[in-house]
């Protein structure tokens, strides 16, 4: 499992992710081309159905195969095996996004995260895959179309992730937005992006490296500071001449702070530099500056983490809650459902909960809306109960060592409004090599109770 990939399967692997495209790894289908929004589709495909096997149950949809989108499936089909279940994404190869950064220090290899087949999953879990590109939906005859024709649901499942959003950091001109997204990408959608940020790691000849964080509810909150230190790591066992700046858009680490700032200061003193309240105003990726409010960066190289948003297929379809800053799905708070309409849901990074944006809760939050969905296929409702939030960060890579934080979630009823961690939220914050073997495990557990087998 740590073993380094010999040039022949890499290159077999490598073209293999890249062949996933811009789908949102491990969250479905991101950013897709969708006509039409609310109820009905202003254009729609012209093929007609998609051949699918006779339905023998009511017919539950989901769309985007990620870890959202995978545990409904699995957990819809064992909760009631009377489900038809049907998982559309326009990808046909996956690649998990949580552990990615792990792989550019060579901690895991690539088969770790891409060697997990849909097909399998479908065979294991008793559903069918289709691949194909969501193109409209008709809600009052439930109805989904894709490019390869249209399904008939009972009900809809929308997990498709999110979309960056570069406008929030001051880049708006088209030929700017590709030339930051394809140089200096966030790594936190495609699978192209660990591709080439792996290789920026390992080709790193000195100068500055500069992480960014977001504000608001960016998916994988501690992600950015774990990278940052596997590049500060990096840089230290291979004695080059460089560090690594974080701009920070928020004036304190945003979770596990007390473990990354004991990795900042112990670990990689003179090596790595924090700065906080530094939300990225504008980017020249030409002359390789970042601007903030009150300063500006020369970088040599850089991952540039623009602001998120739910992806732009939960607008192109009308779903949007028009008080959500990120253009999330306007979703009930308990049962992700469609406000006024019980037969679609949405899930994952794209609903408008204050949740992590994190594997471990798409997975737990996904067991719980198959519940759901299991209960009311039979008439009947669930009570609401929280995901779970169990959330690892490497803070070294030589040794692997890492941290921990376990939280759920707290429910209002006067408020109808999730209030915030519960009180018997934990964190490890001492790095250890417990922890990191603890990681990988949390991880390949992930896997198997999405893909079975």
């Amino acid at each position: 499992m740590n073993e380094n990939l010999d040039r022949r399967n890499f290159l077999k692997m490598g073209g293999a992710v890249l062949a996933a495209g811009t789908a949102g790894c491990a969250t479905g289908v991101t950013g897709s081309a969708v006509a039409g929004s609310g109820s009905t589709s202003a254009a729609i495909s012209t093929v007609d159905y998609i051949k699918l096997p006779k339905a023998k149950g009511p017919r539950l949809v989901v769309v985007g195969a990620g870890t959202s989108g995978m545990t409904i499936a699995a957990h819809a089909k064992k909760n009631y095996p009377n489900f038809d279940v049907v998982v559309v994404d326009k990808r046909d190869m996956y690649a998990s996004c949580f552990n990615s950064s792990l792989w550019y220090v060579g901690i895991i290899n690539l088969e770790f995260l891409a060697a997990h087949s849909f097909l399998d999953a479908a065979t294991n879990n008793g559903y069918n895959f289709v691949c194909a590109t969501v193109t409209g939906l008709d809600r009052a005859a439930r109805k989904l179309y894709t490019n390869n024709g249209a399904i008939d649901y009972d009900f809809l499942v929308l997990a498709p992730g999110i979309s960056y959003d570069y406008a929030k950091i001051g880049v708006t001109d088209p030929e700017n937005v590709y030339g930051v997204s394809q140089k200096y990408p966030g790594g936190f959608i495609s699978p192209m992006e660990h591709v080439t940020l792996r290789r920026k790691f390992q080709e790193f000849e000195g100068g500055t490296f500069i992480q960014t964080v977001p504000s608001g509810n960016y998916r994988c909150l501690p992600g950015p500071y774990e990278r940052a230190c596997l590049m500060a790591g990096w840089i230290k066992k291979n004695g080059i001449k460089g560090k690594v700046l974080i701009l920070d858009a928020n004036p304190e680490v945003t979770i596990k702070k007390q473990g990354f700032h004991d990795a900042f200061d112990t670990l990689y003193k003179g090596i790595l530099e924090w700065k906080p309240t530094s939300a990225v105003t504008a980017v020249d990726h030409e002359k390789k500056i970042i601007k903030t409010e009150f300063e500006q960066y020369s970088f040599d190289d850089a991952s540039i983490y623009p602001n998120i948003r739910a992806s732009t297929m939960i607008e192109q379809l009308g779903l949007v809650d028009p008080t959500s800053l990120q253009k999330e799905a306007n979703i009930d708070v308990r049962f992700y459902n469609i406000k006024g309409d019980p037969h679609v849901y949405v899930t994952g990074d794209a609903r408008n909960h204050p949740y992590s944006k994190s594997a471990n809760t798409s997975n737990t939050e996904g067991q719980f809306v198959a519940k759901v969905l299991a209960a009311r296929a039979q008439g009947k409702e669930i009570a609401w109960e929280s995901p779970e939030t169990v959330c690892y960060s490497m803070t070294n890579a030589f040794p692997p060592e890492a941290i921990k934080v376990d939280a759920k979630y707290t429910y209002d009823a006067a408020k109808d409004a999730i209030t915030g961690f519960s009180p018997d939220t934990k964190t490890w914050e001492t790095r250890d090599q417990a922890m990191g073997r603890a990681y990988l495990e949390w991880a390949q557990g992930i896997y198997r109770d999405t893909f079975g087998g």
